[in-house]
């Protein structure tokens, strides 16, 4: 959550001619609500299955494509299991939690930020470091980064 993924896999996918698939944006799509409105309607074990649908579709894409995929999405063993198995390279983007706090706070649309962005921030980092770290192929810093170098790093 800030970390740039979305900003960073449409410049990848550009320079690679491929395909950008955006978890949060293809269960917007297909739910015709915000992921804020899922949350707050359904509750984040809701939103937790539309975004392992979102994984696995995007995984099962017959044209090479671009996933940035939703933060959250390490979460579940079965998605874990998917992105390990996938015919894919897996990048975390990895940044500091202070980098995320600040980077997080504009837009609004991260419902679980509300009450103590800093704290949560912190406390998913604490919770995600090793999951992320059993599916990544690669560990991208991009602390004090602009997208285009992150993008380079992804690439190389």
């Amino acid at each position: 959550m800030g970390s740039g993924k979305t900003t960073v896999a449409r410049i990848a996918a550009l320079r690679l001619g491929r395909e950008v698939i955006d978890s949060d944006q293809v269960i917007e799509r297909l739910t015709g609500r915000t992921v804020r409105q899922i949350f707050a309607d359904e509750g984040e074990e809701a939103f937790r299955a539309f975004e392992t649908a979102a994984l696995l579709d995007a995984l099962a894409s017959p044209q090479p494509a671009v996933i940035a995929a939703a933060g959250g999405v390490v979460l579940r063993e079965e998605n874990r299991t998917a992105l390990k198995e996938a015919n894919a390279r897996i990048v975390w983007l990895c940044a500091s939690p202070d980098i995320l706090v600040a980077r997080a706070m504009s837009g609004g649309h991260r419902p679980l930020l509300d009450d103590d962005p800093a704290g949560t921030l912190q406390q998913m980092y604490r919770d995600r470091e090793a999951l992320y770290r059993e599916v990544a192929d690669a560990i991208v810093f991009v602390d004090h980064r602009t997208p285009s170098d992150v993008a380079e790093a992804v690439l190389r």
